[in-house]
């Protein structure tokens, strides 16, 4: 059984002194297993946080209903079992880390004799051993969100829903936080990963699904999704005869020199093999070869311009699924 069910969710807002409807969610069918890391993608505006908040009975739907763990979303029994990291949290700032977790376990029913030890094993988690009694008002733009993922896991919840987890982090941020939403996968946590950072939700998840205007444009598994083919061979050379350098240059899709080292993009394998093929005999030294195949952000921005009526570049992929 999946652990989360979406049948049909539609969410209507009215707006204005005439109440004009806005569509934000139209329609919503989805399905998560158990144990993934489950990317909701979708530019700003797309339906994204609505259906987080709709899901966490934040707001209520205007049509269509959504199971949980097996229960109808607004079951009392979910508050026990999910958890929930908003994009941009707020707690108590004169509180240290320690302090602030169990004032929350406080909440969540957690016995005062357990809190003690759950605080500390959860600040331990996430990295924050260290700032343990530091307050929360001194912490940084990450240690924000690591304390704000302590208080997500503080009840052990079987699924964990992300709202820009990753927004506003440093790349070590950004790569401590990914590690540590891999280590809650792998202790059989189910994630539901909301974002628009989309090199990471290509690095760490198997499926996601994208939003545009309130609608599900394609979901399926990443691998499914994307172009398999190479797409272009990026190659580092160094020295060589002249003239067979400014022929492969004419060929390339874009051409730089680092130094005394040429970066050619070519556009496929067969442009990169005939260069391979005569590199020893114009003398030149092979530094590099990385052939590229299509990102999720390029799948994302076709499909997106798409949508929106913009011309496609030649040679993307059309990406039904």
């Amino acid at each position: 059984m999946p652990v989360v069910r979406i049948e049909g969710l539609s969410k209507v807002y009215k707006r204005g002194f005439w109440g004009r409807k806005v569509m934000a969610l139209e329609g919503l069918d989805l399905e998560i297993e158990r144990g993934e890391i489950f990317g909701f993608l979708g530019p700003n505006g797309a339906g994204k946080t609505t259906t987080l908040k709709m899901l966490l009975q934040i707001i209520f739907p205007t049509r269509g209903r959504a199971w949980i763990l097996e229960e109808e979303i607004g079951s009392s029994v979910l508050k026990k079992r999910v958890g929930y990291m908003p994009e941009n949290p707020y707690f108590y700032r004169f509180l240290s880390g320690f302090e602030f977790l169990r004032f929350y376990s406080g909440l969540a029913g957690i016995p005062a004799s357990e809190s003690r030890r759950r605080a500390g094993e959860l600040l331990q988690l996430v990295g924050l051993e260290d700032a343990r009694n530091v307050r929360i008002g001194e912490y940084s733009k990450g240690m924000t969100q690591r304390i704000g993922l302590a208080q997500a896991m503080l009840h052990d919840p079987e699924i964990i829903f992300m709202d820009e987890p990753l927004s506003g982090l440093d790349p070590i941020g950004r790569h401590d936080m990914r590690e540590l939403i891999l280590q809650l996968r792998d202790r059989g946590k189910t994630i539901f990963f909301c974002s628009h950072i989309l090199s990471d939700v290509e690095s760490i998840c198997e499926r996601v699904a994208i939003l545009h205007k309130g609608r599900l444009r394609r979901m399926g598994a990443i691998a499914d999704l994307l172009e398999a083919r190479v797409k272009t061979v990026e190659v580092k050379i160094r020295g060589g005869d002249p003239a067979k350098v400014d022929a492969w240059k004419a060929k390339a899709v874009r051409a730089s020199h680092l130094g005394d080292v040429l970066v050619m993009e070519l556009p496929g394998e067969e442009q990169s093999k005939a260069v391979l093929a005569q590199l020893s005999a114009s003398g030149a030294q092979l530094i590099s070869l990385v052939p590229r195949r299509e990102t999720l952000e390029e799948y994302f921005m076709h499909l997106i311009g798409k949508e929106n009526g913009a011309p496609q570049a030649p040679g993307k992929n059309s990406g039904s699924a």
